[in-house]
């Protein structure tokens, strides 16, 4: 993952409230001053190159990527590129079928994709304006976004979104007026691990070489999204008596829950701060489950086959969670949760109790049940 600094960490966390600040002012006003896009003919056979907006974090650019691929398999002959944050780029990488890497926060290569010779541009941001504008303004003949507001009228063909809906089925919706309806392969992985990226963490993880491996997140966009270290580091005691190598990844933020976790447990390294993102996911591929919060590292999992527990409260389990015979979800399903919408949560008046409330004991049956069942 990207390596922040405590202090680089809060400045980008402010950046991106900036950002949304910022959608909030200029995206309104410029959206009302647009003129409505209206539709162009143009032929599919003749598509040849689309650009696929995705601004914003880890999990939806990962939850993204089984849309791409499926364009491309729709579009063999088809360029494919994204217009990305800073943030999430890097998970295009573990995607072969992306042609080129554009980045929505370098001016240079934002008026680039603007005036890129695109036949299709496609908005998959749910609800801020911004990204709308950019589409509008690369005078595509076929643009297509979610209608979740205003924006709606800057696209050719804006497409219903609904917080019921799997996050990998809303993206199959995006592109459903290119490709025709489409259904989630849940059993194949889709994420892609560049080879030469393995090198390193086979040697670092030498030291677990014997034992089958648990990698724990601790981390989160959000307070109200971390289960805690000190209910994580009850759980990692708890696998390693089982005889499990347990790995703690993050980023630099996570420091020094990762020391927390691991302290006085020999079979537990920490990992946290340590690794780039490819380097992250690289290392998952060499567990046998992780265990997370709601967290874009969940979805990497996911995309990459491995098992996974997941802990939900504050997040939409019907649209985030993943699905299939080996991924299980702890929810305690109060009556405020969920309290996410549109990546917004509110602070919390009774102490994220729906994360709390989830034991180290019952997170520990779940995982030895995944491990062994």
């Amino acid at each position: 993952m990207i390596r922040y600094q405590p202090f680089e960490y809060l400045l980008e966390m402010n950046r991106i409230l900036f950002l949304k600040q910022l959608d909030w002012i200029i995206g309104t006003l410029t959206t009302g001053a647009l003129p409505k896009a209206r539709r162009s003919t143009i032929l599919l056979a003749h598509i040849k190159n689309i650009l696929v907006i995705r601004p914003g974090g880890i999990g939806d650019a990962v939850l993204s990527i089984p849309a791409i691929i499926a364009l491309k398999k729709r579009f063999p002959q088809t360029a494919i590129d994204i217009l990305a944050e800073k943030r999430n780029s890097a998970i295009f990488t573990f995607c072969p079928n992306v042609s080129k890497i554009l980045h929505y926060d370098k001016p240079s290569e934002l008026f680039a994709a603007i005036r890129g010779d695109y036949d299709v541009v496609i908005d998959s941001e749910q609800w801020h304006r911004l990204s709308a504008v950019v589409a509008r303004l690369t005078r595509a003949p076929m643009s297509i976004g979610y209608a979740t507001n205003e924006r709606k009228k800057l696209f050719t063909h804006p497409i219903p979104y609904s917080h019921d809906d799997y996050e990998i089925n809303s993206f199959f919706n995006l592109i459903a007026p290119l490709t025709g309806p489409l259904s989630v392969d849940l059993d194949r992985p889709f994420l892609t691990v560049p080879a030469e990226s393995m090198i390193k963490i086979r040697s670092l993880l030498q030291p677990l070489a014997k034992r089958s491996i648990v990698a724990l997140f601790p981390g989160g966009s959000i307070a109200e999204r971390r289960w805690g270290s000190a209910r994580f580091h009850q759980v990692a005691q708890a696998l390693e008596e089982h005889g499990y190598g347990v790995v703690v990844i993050g980023g630099r933020e996570d420091r020094q829950a990762g020391e927390e976790i691991s302290e006085s447990l020999p079979g537990v390294i920490s990992f946290c701060g340590q690794l780039s993102l490819v380097e992250t996911a690289a290392l998952l591929t060499e567990a046998a489950l992780l265990i997370t919060g709601d967290s874009g590292i969940l979805h990497i999992g996911f995309g990459l086959g491995i098992k996974t527990l997941s802990l939900f409260g504050p997040g939409i389990e019907i649209k985030w969670a993943p699905r299939g015979p080996h991924h299980v979800v702890i929810n305690k399903h109060l009556a405020c949760s969920p309290c996410t919408k549109f990546g917004y949560t509110p602070k919390c008046k009774i102490d994220a109790a729906c994360m709390k409330q989830i034991t180290a004991d019952e997170v520990c049956d779940k995982a030895i049940t995944l491990l062994e069942g």
